[in-house]
């Protein structure tokens, strides 16, 4: 079977990569780009492991064909700190102690990154809504909406300075 050509701009660098037709997005990041953070969960775009940032806009990578990545770009999990410096998100979960086993966290980041993208000043409401999508196993939500609570008001004060 042939392979197909892709170039994106994945966590803002340019990428390219060969992928057969019926390969996910999830399994391209994971496999042809090394980038692990992404987790298969379910396969059926239930549980949000695989979340990731595509042109702006939260998607379940496992239900994405690689070939759709053609000349998008892509948000993961290992674009999120910079610099060696965390993202005030992935500190934030540190200090609320809002993971547990992690399998869910790289997921749950991105979607709570994806809300403060779209709403830098979200409700506690807005915010259990937007995560909905992503399950978690081992902590509950509450320290993780705390925590999504907490960055968002980090991140205000930083814009505001």
């Amino acid at each position: 079977m042939s392979k197909i050509h892709i170039s994106a701009t994945v966590n803002g660098d340019p990428v390219e990569f060969l992928t057969e037709a019926g390969v996910t997005l999830l399994d391209a990041l994971r496999d042809e780009l090394a980038l692990t953070g992404s987790k298969e969960g379910c396969g059926s775009g239930d549980c949000g492991a695989c979340s990731v940032i595509l042109d702006g806009r939260l998607t379940c990578s496992c239900l994405i064909l690689a070939a759709e990545a053609q000349g998008r770009r892509i948000e993961t999990i290992e674009g999120m700190a910079r610099g060696g410096e965390l993202h005030p998100l992935q500190q934030k979960f540190l200090d609320h102690a809002a993971l547990q086993c992690g399998f869910c966290t790289p997921g749950l980041l991105i979607a709570a990154k994806a809300l403060l993208d779209a709403n830098p000043d979200p409700t506690e409401t807005e915010t259990r809504y937007w995560l909905a999508g992503n399950l978690c196993r081992c902590t509950g939500y509450d320290k993780v909406i705390r925590a999504v609570m907490d960055a968002a008001a980090e991140l205000r004060q930083v814009r505001a300075a």
